[in-house]
């Protein structure tokens, strides 16, 4: 009887769990709409989305990726982030959105990261009227923001960030009354700011940083009264800070870096009680800091380096809590005795000033007080350029007092300075002049003697080229092949077996008659390749190291033709390898594991590294592409192309003088400045090459046109040190499996940005790329007790010490703070309506396109500033 009980209760609940699931099936939202049905098919046709992501089987109020409905199932948001696309919209991304006009009650339409390169359709602004929320940050998307964006009134977010788009910002945006989040970041916008936005009452987020933006900072700007965050750093400026911006009270974030404005810094700023960062770095401002920026109550980040400003430090309590305050007032003209505490805030930068006199010894590793005056620290400013300093303002120094100012004591000081001027700059000319004669005499005695390289004479001009002499050592050369042999092995050369056509030669398919698969150059002695077949002879003659492709033999007895035999590498080069076709019916793109990449970068990094430190004289590889990283069945990394490999040009004990005179006798590459053949060349070209690793995106390393600097100018504006949601906008999306091999992809692009600097004396030395890439988090993780330190602290001369122990093995790097880099200003603490650009918690990020030196140190000691004059 219990068991007859036992399933009749069993049943029931069986029972009311179908009836339960059956409702739930009931109250599931459905598409409702014939037309909505059509637009979503014709938007999964024009972008080409994935069959996995929008099935065409199933509903999509419920299955599709990205699409939410109303509960009568009508569309309101389409989300493209994220969603997958077939082989051909991947190679042919086009703003195909005309569908979108169909969806009359679409209140969000978001596709940030997806690209759609192109212009804003005009009847953006005249059929999506219900619109909320547009979002194309990241997108590609260039051209002109259309005035018709003005019309769609329920906007309350436009987030247009990180594209392409030029000219003007449209003054009709101002009519978008509702609008609580405006970025128009990292363009290319011109013109002014216009005074219109002023009228934006509701307007809780404005950025307009990183753009070509001229003309003054509208003190109308000041009528924003729900303004949280203001971003306008990175432009060109004009003016002074207007003292209007007070009236902002909400006010969270102010950021107005790199700009070039000047005059003083305003006094109201007290009004500003809810400030926590100010940014105001690398512009012109002089005069006094106002007493009123070292008590905002609130304030926890302020950066004032690279101005002008001058004055003693104020004497403050710091009666609140300045454990939590970074404090940046590098790169200024103070001056004085240092009564402030240093030792009470959590960082200080007051590096490169001019306080004079002694400091406690346990002012601690939060405040950086290098290039000062001080007498109990090191790496100060010389003794004469310290009394120079004051001695020229009347000011006392180091306890004496300066002489008593009188208008005859300031005349013959002037005049002095006037005749020291004048015969300095005659003997410096004079002494330039024989430095220039002897240069030039040195570099034709040099040419002259290069000419015969690798023992292989001198060409006569205009005369026909001599078959070479082989090196002497042939030891290291591999297995002697007769020319029977080479056509044995390729076919005669056949088409079939041609692989491609090399700089250097022709490369051939070839099997030995064991079987083995081998790849064969034919070097032609008639054109150019002839040099460069000597130099990479030389090369493997005195250069062993497992990363560079082996060498099997070589077949020299022929007259005019000379052959080099190599290992075959099964998976090709990484250019191939990255993005393989595969079968599949939608994405026909199989795409390497990030585990796959970062063995290649490793790889790459350990074949370079040998070049660069282990080679004397150092070598620079010249060639460092996707093309040239070679890959073994194990997908191990073998360096080829190794016939432009040299020695690095110079000598390191030359003098500042002779580096400067250098003349560059190859051909550039890459950002203007850098020679082809310095260490930091390659290192550059690497990093190109770890961005497509990190991106995806093939053909950045073979190229340098304008396009592609461009397309590496907007991806180096999503690489931060201080916010790793940025780097989703423009990673490979194959990469995004879990949140620890985000970390190592976000922490390549750290890498792969600091070897794009602009100034190649700021790059690192590849042996220390090899060790962050080697150890990925501790880059970007905050456990790591350094680099949790340096993520609030970008210091320009102590990154190395963070990530690789010791660059100079100086004393003197020590942690400073962010906001001393070349245009650069404080990112990424965005409004949370802003889809997409979420801010990390309280880490101050950093973003812009135009330069970096995040991870690695401003050289500060007398060997790092002859590098800077290093081409």
């Amino acid at each position: 009887m219990e068991g007859q009980n036992n399933l009749r209760r069993l049943l029931e609940s069986l029972f009311f769990f179908l009836i339960t699931i059956n409702h739930s099936l009931a109250q599931q939202t459905r598409l409702s709409s014939e037309v909505e049905w059509t637009a979503l098919l014709e938007l999964r046709t024009s972008l080409g989305i994935s069959a996995k992501d929008w099935p065409k089987k199933v509903d999509p109020c419920s299955q599709w990726k990205g699409i939410t409905c109303r509960e009568d199932g009508r569309v309101l948001e389409i989300k493209l982030t994220g969603l997958k696309r077939t082989n051909y919209a991947l190679q042919n991304p086009q703003f195909s959105v005309d569908s979108l006009s169909n969806f009359t009650l679409l209140n969000s339409f978001n596709s940030s990261g997806f690209s759609l390169p192109g212009s804003i359709p005009t009847w953006f602004g005249q059929s999506l009227n219900s619109l909320k929320v547009l979002d194309l940050s990241s997108s590609s998307v260039a051209g002109a923001i259309p005035s018709s964006l003005g019309h769609l009134l329920s906007l309350s977010v436009l987030n247009l960030s990180n594209n392409l788009l030029t000219a003007a910002i449209p003054a009709s945006l101002a009519q978008l009354s509702s609008l609580s989040v405006l970025d128009l970041a990292s363009n290319y916008l011109s013109g002014t700011i216009p005074i219109e936005l002023s009228a934006l009452s509701k307007l809780r987020f404005l950025s307009l940083s990183n753009n070509t933006l001229a003309g003054s900072v509208p003190s109308e700007l000041g009528n924003l009264s729900q303004l949280v965050e203001l971003d306008l750093g990175l432009n060109s400026l004009s003016g002074s800070l207007p003292s209007s911006l007070r009236s902002l009270s909400n006010l969270k974030r102010l950021v107005i870096g790199s700009t070039g404005l000047e005059g003083l810094l305003p006094k109201e700023f007290s009004s500003l009680r809810q400030l926590e960062v100010l940014v105001l770095s690398n512009n012109k401002f002089d005069g006094a800091l106002p007493d009123v920026f070292w008590s905002m109550p609130k304030l926890r980040f302020l950066d004032v380096s690279g101005n002008n400003l001058t004055g003693y430090l104020p004497n403050v309590s710091l009666s609140r809590n300045a454990t939590n305050v970074v404090f940046n007032l590098s790169n200024n003209l103070f001056y004085g005795y240092l009564t402030t505490p240093v030792s009470g805030f959590r960082l200080i930068d007051l590096s490169s000033n001019y306080f004079q006199g002694n400091i406690a010894d346990d002012y601690g590793s939060n405040a950086n007080v290098s290039g000062n005056c001080l007498q109990n620290v090191p790496n100060q400013r010389s003794s004469d350029d310290c009394q120079g300093f004051y001695y020229i303002r009347d000011l006392p120094f180091d306890g004496s007092e300066a002489p008593a100012p009188s208008p005859e004591g300031h005349s013959n000081r002037r005049l002095t300075f006037i005749l020291v001027g004048i015969f300095g700059g005659l003997g410096f000319v004079i002494i330039l002049v024989l430095v220039i004669v002897l240069f030039v005499k040195v570099c034709d005695k040099r040419n002259s003697n290069q000419r015969g390289i690798a023992n292989a004479g001198a060409v006569p001009e205009g005369g026909n080229l001599a078959p070479p002499k082989v090196p002497v050592n042939l030891s290291g050369l591999g297995e002697s092949y007769t020319y029977e042999q080479m056509l044995l092995f390729t076919g005669d050369f056949s088409e079939t077996n041609l692989i491609k056509h090399g700089h250097s030669g022709d490369l051939f398919r070839g099997i030995l008659t064991s079987g083995f698969p081998i790849v064969i150059k034919k070097i032609d002695l008639q054109s150019s390749m002839r040099e460069s077949c000597l130099l990479e002879l030389e090369f493997f003659s005195k250069a062993s190291h497992a990363r560079f492709v082996p060498l099997l033999g070589h077949c020299f007895e022929h007259e005019s033709e000379k052959f080099l035999v190599y290992k075959y590498m099964p998976n090709g080069d990484l250019s191939n390898s990255l993005h393989r076709l595969t079968d599949l019916e939608d994405d026909g793109l199989q795409s390497l594991d990030w585990i796959t990449r970062l063995k290649i970068a490793i790889g790459t990094a350990e074949g370079l590294s040998y070049l660069h430190h282990e080679c004397t004289p150092p070598l620079v590889h010249r060639d460092v592409q996707a093309s040239s990283i070679l890959l073994d069945d194990k997908f191990e990394v073998r360096l080829g192309s190794l016939s432009e490999v040299c020695a690095q040009v110079g000598d390191s004990h030359q003098s500042v003088i002779t580096k400067l005179l250098r003349i560059p006798q190859m051909s550039e590459q890459g950002p203007p400045g850098p020679s082809s053949t310095t260490c930091a060349y390659d290192v550059y070209c690497f990093g190109k090459v770890l961005l497509e690793l990190v991106t995806g995106k093939l053909g950045i390393s073979k190229s340098d046109d304008a396009t592609t600097r461009e397309w590496l100018e907007h991806i180096l504006s999503c690489i931060s040190m201080y916010d790793k949601e940025l780097v989703n906008r423009i990673v490979d999306p194959s990469l995004i499996v879990d949140e620890d091999l985000l970390e190592e992809v976000w922490a390549m692009a750290v890498v792969a940005r600091s070897c794009l600097d602009p100034k190649p004396f700021r790059r690192p030395p590849m042996r220390y790329v090899l060790k962050a890439l080697e150890n990925p988090l501790k880059v970007v993780r905050e456990e790591n007790s350094v680099s949790a330190r340096l993520r609030t602290t970008s210091s320009r001369r102590s990154w190395n010490a963070a990530f690789f122990g010791s660059w100079r093995h100086s004393s003197s790097e020590s942690a400073t703070i962010p906001g001393t880099t070349n245009r650069e200003g404080i990112g990424g603490f965005k409004h949370p309506g802003v889809v997409g650009s979420h801010s990390s918690g309280n880490d101050l990020s950093s973003s812009h396109k135009r330069s970096s030196n995040e991870i690695f140190p401003e050289p500060i000691d007398m060997a790092d500033i002859e590098r800077q004059d290093e081409p």
